[in-house]
């Protein structure tokens, strides 16, 4: 699906002329990118909203840690590979150890024991991994209903969800399980941050321009396992 959406997005933008700004801001297709920021936020308004205020009204906070814990659990393989890529071995043994230990004492991952332990939660990707290997993040794009992105983290995401172990689920049940998973995703992400962008949105001339500009840095917070020290330490998760 990302991969499909990448490539409609990259035949439109090849028509449109980029303008002397965006060429300087590494965003050579502003204008079609602008138009589906426009179309991921009607559907936001419409869809996504209203659906995540009847989860807050329906799921108690206990029900939604729950949700975000398992979730959370269910990346942990990919995490593990790409902590191995990475050559963060301390990582890679921490999501490791929090696989064995949520999946047991955690039952199945819906609560996170090894927070206790000393084995916090960390996220990486392959969108990450390339960056650590010299892989250039390309101009700026904005996916449909994924939201902002490039080339590398858009590769990234592809490449993560065809080694995503939950692949080997038969095809019948996986339909309904990616369906599901990719709901409470969906929820889970936009019910935690759903202030901030409202902040960024009200607060910003161009909410288009802080948004990129928002992305960009915390993906190099993410890439750069948080030390750099310029980068706000509170940024909305993408």
């Amino acid at each position: 699906m990302c991969v499909a959406a990448l490539c409609q997005l990259l035949a439109a933008c090849a028509s449109t002329p980029p303008t002397a700004e965006a060429l300087a801001a590494n965003d050579p297709y502003e204008m079609t990118n602008r138009e589906v920021m426009a179309f991921n936020r009607q559907v936001d308004k419409y869809f996504v909203i209203p659906t995540v205020g009847i989860y807050f009204l329906t799921v108690p906070p206990a029900g939604r840690r729950g949700v975000h814990n398992f979730l959370g659990h269910l990346s942990l393989p990919i995490i593990f590979v790409n902590d191995v890529l990475q050559g963060e071995t301390t990582k890679a043994g921490h999501a490791l150890g929090r696989i064995v230990i949520n999946s047991t004492f955690g039952l199945g991952g819906f609560f996170d024991p090894a927070v206790t332990l000393g084995m916090p939660p960390h996220r990486e990707d392959m969108g990450q991994t390339l960056a650590v290997h010299g892989v250039k993040e390309g101009p700026y794009l904005v996916l449909p209903f994924f939201g902002p992105s490039n080339p590398r983290d858009a590769a990234g995401l592809a490449t993560d969800w065809a080694i995503d172990p939950t692949n080997l689920i038969p095809m019948k049940q996986h339909v309904w399980w990616a369906a599901g998973r990719a709901y409470f995703t969906i929820l889970d992400l936009r019910s935690q941050n759903y202030q901030t962008l409202l902040d960024i949105q009200r607060t910003s001339i161009d909410y288009y321009s802080s948004l990129r500009s928002f992305y960009r840095q915390f993906r190099n917070q993410q890439i750069s396992n948080g030390r750099q020290a310029e980068t706000p330490a509170e940024l909305p998760d993408f």
